[in-house]
């Protein structure tokens, strides 16, 4: 298996580990805006159904849900089809519509939609959404999607069933296809107070974004309530609250260290080592012992002119063991990263031997880090 080694460091493997410890001390400043994010201030999810036309013979072909869809549009236009009469839709198909509404949209404004096929349609290539209504979890309708798809993928298919397909053709966009009909409530307007929420819980970087937020403001006006959210005082008017958002987002915090992980993808054999992580003392001797076993049959018959015996099969088998030569390395006290590396390279271990190791440092308490499978 292919093995990927990812390291996750302030420096290279090939650094000594005393010019190593001062770049991993350095953790690098980041903005607010990077860090987290306004509690209320969010994107929504939309969905509707829809039907899209004028495909060239690559649509549902005379589903029946296609078929009552393309017979209630019609309806709705004033055009009714006569009983028992269903219309050829190898040039419509019935889609899923999907979008995003984002924070503080206001009537008017487009957004981007996401069409998918539902049904047996082969492509969606040349079609035009008609007007679908996009609702959310609430089941009312926010925006009204339609226009012309485009799509990236193709298909091709030969009269005896041959068929070739590039990228997706089942799915595709239309930027800007739909128009917000109504907007969402925010709370950011209302509330005497700002809070900002971390994308990754930690402590020490609540404490450290507060601690920032008051040095700036001159006052005492953050505070951490957990290791996810901090609360900014922010009384006065909405433009206020505005001109506060803008400038906290500006202000730098240098966050606290990342908790020490070993990351294994066990589908690609990736391993990702976060710098932090550190090694008791320990021994670790690697080698592999390989067995073969090859099987051979053998004819044993009697001698010419024999009078007794009869001719047999017999088989032989041939078992042989060989072991590459291992060596132990030795890990001192508070190794770091470049310490690990070096030592699985010289005991000539590939980067998937590395797996193995870890898992048992970590089962002989020797491995100070988090050991995550994914």
């Amino acid at each position: 298996m292919r093995v990927i080694l990812v390291l996750i460091a302030m420096a290279l493997c090939f650094l000594a580990p005393g010019l190593l410890a001062p770049a991993l001390a350095q953790i690098p400043a980041e903005r607010v805006k990077d860090l987290a994010r306004f509690q209320g201030v969010r994107a929504n999810s939309l969905v509707g159904y829809g039907i899209v036309v004028g495909l060239p013979g690559t649509g549902d072909d005379n589903l029946a849900y296609t078929v009552q869809s393309m017979r209630s549009a019609a309806s709705a236009l004033g055009v009714q089809l006569p009983p028992g009469v269903n219309p050829a839709l190898k040039n419509a198909a019935a889609v899923m519509v999907t979008a995003e509404l984002p924070a503080f949209a206001k009537p008017g404004q487009r957004i981007d939609v996401t069409i998918s096929a539902l049904g047996r349609a082969k492509s969606l290539r040349g079609g035009t959404l008609l007007m679908a209504p996009l609702k959310g979890v609430d089941g009312e309708t926010y925006a009204l999607a339609q226009g012309n798809l485009s799509v990236g993928g193709f298909g091709a298919e030969g009269a005896d069933g041959s068929r070739i397909v590039v990228n997706t053709p089942t799915s595709g966009r239309i930027p800007g296809g739909a128009m917000v009909e109504r907007s969402v409530a925010s709370p950011f307007a209302e509330e005497n107070t700002l809070i900002l929420d971390l994308a990754t819980p930690s402590f020490s970087t609540a404490q450290a974004m507060a601690d920032a937020i008051n040095a700036d403001q001159g006052r005492l006006v953050a505070r951490a309530l957990d290791a996810v959210s901090v609360s900014v005082e922010a009384g006065g008017t909405a433009a206020a609250r505005v001109a506060l958002a803008a400038r906290l987002e500006t202000i730098t915090v240098v966050p606290g260290a990342p908790p020490a992980r070993v990351i294994v993808n066990a589908r690609t054999g990736t391993v990702v080592i976060g710098g932090n992580v550190r090694i008791l003392p320990a021994a670790v001797a690697h080698g592999n012992l390989s067995v073969t076993i090859s099987e051979d049959v053998q004819v044993s018959q009697p001698a010419a002119f024999a009078r007794r015996g009869e001719t047999a099969v017999t088989p032989r088998s041939d078992v042989a063991a060989a072991q590459e030569q291992a060596r132990m390395a030795l890990f001192a006290p508070g190794v770091r990263l470049a310490d690990i590396v070096d030592a699985v390279n010289a005991l000539g271990a590939a980067p998937g031997d590395l797996v193995a190791i870890l898992e048992a440092l970590k089962e002989a308490g020797a491995l100070r880090a988090e050991l995550v499978v994914i």
